[in-house]
């Protein structure tokens, strides 16, 4: 993170002018222009042809991408390798998905001003079919970014001897899969809003992991958990919530437990003065754009919490993840 005494002036502009190159890449994807350009050079028509696509300006998307490596221009147009491996929607790396949800999330951030003011989330209109699209994209951008994760993240957390796991708001399934992969005397149940199951369903049979992973639908601030697990998951879940509801949530994961069971929190965790580290810190920002109390938690108060809810043994787990990622543990007495 740079200190302030470390900026020049053209970093100064370069950071104020760099939501052009995100835009431009956005836009490829939304399009999804990389896909019809995988292993195969286009011409500007064929492209516009298969995107529905204006001819003019998609040739200027197409040079604004290959400016950013993204593309390759010959005769025509195709993808590199990197962008063949994780913007072409065919292939299994495909992170289309959360660049889509970053996508939904910028005309709030253009409102943050707003927001600061306020002191209130802002609120958008959208159509029920863009509803559908918005939830789609962040249930399968949280796999995506979990897929990322989850191979620094299974060898962190020792389940050796744990038989049953609660993912508790755990969207598609990402870690619930990712773990009964690392763990082969594991099972587990995802627990989420009734609007998640299909995705839950359909990425959890992908993996071929139907019979060992289940679903049960609920609102845990509301509704009563199912119980006698001896572990629980609970991944980026408090930062959408205020203290109260966070404590509301903990007390309720910590009862799922058996006596000896863990809980483990992961979350995107700010040092105890809350300046840093810089994602973090950036990331509490959107969800006072999109949650009436949500922010970013210091570990501090993630251990005062877990305390609170009656948890002991509450510990960091030493592991180093990106974005300022953390996870904490703690066992049921």
């Amino acid at each position: 993170m740079m200190k302030t005494s470390d900026w020049t002036v053209p970093e100064l502009l370069q950071l104020s002018g760099d939501y052009w190159a995100t835009c431009a890449l956005h836009a490829g994807v939304v399009l999804d222009i990389f896909t019809p350009l995988d292993g195969t050079v286009r011409s500007v028509e064929e492209v516009s042809s298969i995107c529905g696509s204006d001819r003019r300006a998609t040739e200027m998307l197409l040079n604004a991408l290959c400016a950013l490596g993204l593309v390759e221009k010959h005769d025509g147009y195709k993808t590199t390798g990197f962008s063949s491996r994780y913007l072409v929607r065919s292939s299994p790396d495909y992170l289309g998905h959360i660049i889509r949800h970053h996508h939904h999330l910028m005309g709030g951030w253009a409102m943050l001003h707003e927001s600061v003011k306020s002191g209130n989330p802002v609120t958008e209109s959208v159509s029920h079919e863009d509803s559908v699209q918005i939830r789609e994209s962040f249930l399968m951008g949280m796999f995506n970014l979990a897929s990322q994760m989850a191979p620094m993240v299974v060898g962190a957390v020792n389940l050796s001897g744990r038989q049953r796991l609660l993912d508790l708001g755990g969207g598609p399934g990402s870690y619930a899969i990712h773990f009964c992969r690392h763990n082969p005397g594991l099972t587990a149940v995802v627990y989420d809003l009734p609007t998640t199951r299909t995705f839950a369903e359909t990425t959890i049979a992908r993996f071929g992991l139907s019979d060992r992973i289940g679903f049960v639908a609920g609102d845990f601030l509301s509704d009563r958990l199912p119980d006698g697990f001896d572990a629980a998951w609970l991944s980026h879940v408090l930062h959408s919530s205020g203290t109260e509801e966070c404590g509301t949530i903990l007390g309720k994961a910590t009862g799922a437990l058996q006596p000896g069971g863990t809980l483990l929190v992961q979350e995107f965790i700010l040092n105890d003065g809350k300046d840093g580290p810089l994602f973090p810190a950036l990331f509490s920002l959107n969800m006072l754009l999109r949650t009436d109390g949500g922010q970013s938690y210091s570990e501090s108060e993630l251990r005062i919490m877990m305390h609170e809810a009656g948890l002991i043994d509450v510990h960091r787990l030493a592991v180093q993840l990106p974005n300022g990622a953390g996870i904490m543990a703690g066992t049921r007495p």
